[in-house]
């Protein structure tokens, strides 16, 4: 609270608020509901609260807690599904798996709360990409977030992924692999007719900056992947897991 009482000399200005840098849907539903009421008298141009949430915590809130706290202000919420490959999500030791991944979206679907869907290329490494690709589209159909994102993975110094690749138990795509599994992912996406899931691959971490919308653009957006990875296949010498951090 004493972070937005110092925010509020900036109100006028105010239209979006993140709510920290964490899993805010662990709160309690009371504390939340709390919390955005007094965004709500302290920013009264305020258009759209956001946060991050973990499935199990969204499964732990009911349906009609996330319609209340939609009805409150909260507007957008961001999901790491990761990967919809049950195989996957336990090797990288997600802590659910995929039907409950899909179950934790569909609810916030379901509530009236945008929904923006992350996914990780190239998490299953060599081995599982192709039915990462395939199982991640699956679930991104059953849950029909109105955005998707795509993060291509970056192997960190003290993370387990990284252990196991100097131990040489994980292979990592290389990057013109990464834009074949994009593709795979894209061309194995089917929404319903009239669907509008803005699609993008804009993060830092990506060898390829795209948008556009799901299904109008998948035409052009699997061109873009295609004429992406016949461009890094040239670079032959170029490999960005010798550098991990």
């Amino acid at each position: 609270m004493a972070q937005i009482e110092a925010a509020k000399p900036y109100d006028r200005h105010i239209r979006r608020i993140f709510l920290a840098d964490g899993n805010a849907m662990v709160l309690a539903t009371d504390r939340l509901l709390a919390i955005l009421q007094v965004l709500q008298q302290s920013f009264p141009r305020l258009q759209r609260v956001a946060c991050y949430a973990g499935p199990k915590d969204i499964l732990n809130k009911t349906p009609l807690e996330l319609a209340a706290l939609r009805e409150a202000g909260l507007r957008l919420v961001y999901f790491g599904l990761e990967s919809g490959d049950e195989l996957v999500l336990k090797q990288v030791n997600k802590g659910v798996g995929a039907a409950e991944a899909i179950a934790a979206g569909r609810r916030i679907v379901e509530s009236g709360i945008k929904l923006s869907v992350m996914v990780i290329a190239g998490l299953g490494g060599q081995v599982h990409s192709s039915r990462h690709a395939l199982h991640t589209a699956q679930a991104v159909n059953a849950i029909r977030p109105q955005i998707l994102s795509a993060l291509t993975l970056m192997l960190y110094r003290g993370s387990e992924l990284l252990a196991e690749f100097e131990r040489g138990e994980f292979v990592p795509l290389p990057p013109m692999k990464i834009m074949g599994e994009l593709y795979q992912l894209v061309s194995n996406i089917d929404l319903p007719s009239g669907s509008h899931c803005l699609f993008r691959s804009t993060h830092s971490s990506n060898y390829a900056a795209l948008a556009g919308t799901l299904p109008k653009d998948k035409n052009r957006l699997l061109a873009e992947l295609q004429m992406a990875e016949d461009q890094l296949s040239r670079l032959t010498d170029w490999d960005p897991y010798n550098n991990a951090e």
